[in-house]
């Protein structure tokens, strides 16, 4: 997040926050303009606000990042704070003392914070993660796909919104709580990620219909969390969902099942509700061009067109934007 604009104290308080919460390389954040601040300033009391925003934040007691992350960040912070020659920092080096002295559990948190404030927490696993950041899944396009949402809302307020390959769930719970779907179904076929995918929907505050008796007092939106295998779901199984927009992230990765998720696209194209077919929307990190391409050439074999989404984007969450993405809306 190191970027040649002028900053102010308040947009880079901000970084450390996302960033931290993100648990982002350490080595993006805005350290140059702390040094600088503090040393103009003389004073230690930007990092202090930096500790609240981060360690001290209501956000950290409640889904912590995991307890090496802290302890690396903490470590980092204190010898920038040492490095200025300032008074030793009592809240400091009781905040690493704190981590210090605990012991790491197996699970730990990522948090994305929403313009508006609000934080989508995703439960992870300890061991897949390392030097702040994660193995899980690769987010790029799942974070820029929520980005486009933002600013596209249009396209979810009021309908049923069906998501492939959901993961742990990032995009689908940004939407949830940014653009008002009235029915959201989060779907994937691995049952261990299912299972981390309906941890993280509780976590952020929505219900699984599965999980509830009485439908008739529920806030919108409605979510539901199911298995779907793209090589034996029905045409008709797909219609029962009534998805007026259909969205994935990051499913174009693997030569051996883009036959597969063409022809899973083919049969939901064919869902035409009284509206018209559903609009649908893909969302790659292009990380192999021959498999992309493939990809394309296989939609069009199929009778499938596609138009690229094109325009800025208003960069939110914390990420590097080095890979290329591309959002596409396909058609027949």
């Amino acid at each position: 997040m190191e970027a040649s604009r002028s900053r102010n104290k308040t947009d880079v308080l901000h970084d450390f926050q996302v960033s931290f919460f993100a648990m982002s390389r350490l080595s993006s954040f805005p350290w140059t303009f702390l040094e600088t601040e503090v040393e103009k300033e003389e004073s230690s009391e930007l990092i202090s606000d930096i500790l609240k925003q981060t360690c001290l934040h209501p956000l950290c007691h409640k889904h912590p990042p995991s307890l090496k992350y802290r302890r690396l960040f903490l470590t980092e912070l204190i010898r920038r704070h040492e490095a200025s020659d300032l008074d030793p920092s009592d809240e400091l080096y009781d905040a690493l003392g704190n981590v210090l002295g605990a012991e790491e559990g197996t699970e730990c948190y990522k948090s994305y914070l929403l313009p508006g404030g609000e934080a989508v927490s995703l439960s992870e696993n300890v061991a897949l993660i390392s030097e702040g950041t994660t193995g899980l899944v690769t987010w790029d396009a799942a974070l820029f796909l929520a980005e486009w949402s933002l600013e596209n809302q249009q396209f979810f307020t009021g309908r049923t919104v069906l998501e492939l390959g959901s993961g742990v769930g990032f995009t689908g719970i940004a939407v949830c709580r940014s653009c008002c779907p009235a029915r959201y179904v989060f779907t994937d076929c691995h049952p261990r990620v299912l299972q981390k995918l309906r941890v993280n929907v509780q976590l952020n505050g929505l219900e699984d219909l599965e999980d509830l008796e009485n439908l008739e007092n529920l806030a919108s939106p409605r979510v539901r969390v199911q298995e779907l295998d793209w090589q034996t779901v029905s045409e008709e199984q797909l219609a029962e969902i009534k998805a007026r927009t259909v969205i994935a992230a990051d499913v174009v990765y693997d030569p051996d099942i883009v036959v597969c998720l063409v022809k899973l696209l083919s049969r939901i194209l064919r869902c035409a509700s009284p509206a018209g077919p559903p609009e649908v929307l893909i969302c790659s990190t292009i990380r192999n061009p021959d498999t992309y391409s493939s990809f394309k050439h296989q939609l069009e074999a199929s009778g499938i067109r596609h138009r690229v989404i094109t325009g800025p984007v208003r960069h939110v969450f914390p990420y590097k934007r080095v890979s290329t993405i591309e959002m596409i809306q396909l058609y027949t």
